[in-house]
């Protein structure tokens, strides 16, 4: 199971990304988080799996434990599995309620990551969001 939302929150992530002066320190702290997300097992790795709207190929799977939602995510390029972890430490582990008021555009805004990160990527990460928001609907 993923640490990101339960042991790594977003709050600690935008702390530690504030230590750093340049962003290609950003870049490799980002990358470093998405080393820790444990791979999805090849039969998780489905189309229904797919989060359509990404440059690179990402999976992500939900699951509910009592009125809390988890996801696992993984992803085929590296600064993709960071940003997912960077997602999955403000959402994973919170009820529905939770993650439909989690204001997720401050989040990134905090961050100053959208305009570090090529249109399609930017693209992606909503797509990835728009997931884990239609889960918490669901």
């Amino acid at each position: 199971m993923s640490r990101f939302g339960t042991e790594i929150t977003s709050e600690d992530i935008v702390d530690t990304l504030s230590f750093f002066d340049s962003w290609e320190d950003r870049y490799k702290y980002i990358i470093d988080l998405g080393r820790e997300l444990p791979e999805l097992d090849a039969a998780q790795r489905t189309e229904e799996n797919l989060v359509r709207g990404c440059q690179s190929q990402v999976w992500l799977v939900s699951r509910r434990d009592g009125d809390k939602l988890y996801f696992d995510a993984d992803s085929d390029a590296f600064i993709v599995k960071g940003l997912l972890a960077v997602v999955l430490a403000a959402y994973n582990g919170k009820d529905a309620a939770s993650i439909r008021e989690f204001d997720i555009e401050g989040y990134f805004s905090d961050l100053n990551l959208l305009k570090h990160l090529s249109v399609t990527r930017g693209n992606g990460l909503r797509a990835m969001v728009q997931r884990i928001q239609a889960s918490a609907a669901a």
